[in-house]
């Protein structure tokens, strides 16, 4: 177990190591420790930057999940191709495209018969 007063300068050690490097992990902060002759555990290392409030690298600092798709939704689409079964039992094929920030469908095409060619160049042979 570490002493008071060394437990205090190592963790103040580990936290500027993580703040001087904000693409280390926990992982790479113990290897560090350890090389300048500190011996702690890599669970011991995580447990110092948690209780400091230093999140995980590499994204210490920035946007959380998400606050990133709320800021590039208009700019992301989502495509799915699926089957649908028609009252008098046929299947019909649909491509279809979803808008993030308005969640949008958009019918890319429907067909009886996908082949591999049409599900390779779907715009230029679902018209």
């Amino acid at each position: 177990m570490l002493g008071a007063v060394g437990g205090r300068s190592i963790a103040r050690l580990a936290v500027r190591l993580a703040e001087e490097n904000p693409l280390w992990g926990y992982r790479r902060i113990h290897g560090e420790l350890t090389k300048l002759g500190v011996t702690v555990a890599p669970s011991t290392a995580c447990e110092i930057l948690r209780s400091s409030g230093t999140g995980p690298a590499p994204r210490r600092d920035g946007p959380t999940w998400r606050q990133f798709l709320h800021a590039q939704a208009a700019g992301i689409l989502a495509a799915d191709f699926l089957h649908v079964d028609t009252v008098l039992l046929n299947r019909l094929y649909v491509l279809i495209f979803i808008e993030h920030d308005t969640r949008r469908m958009h019918p890319g095409g429907v067909t009886a018969h996908p082949t591999g060619d049409r599900r390779c160049n779907r715009p230029a042979t679902w018209r």
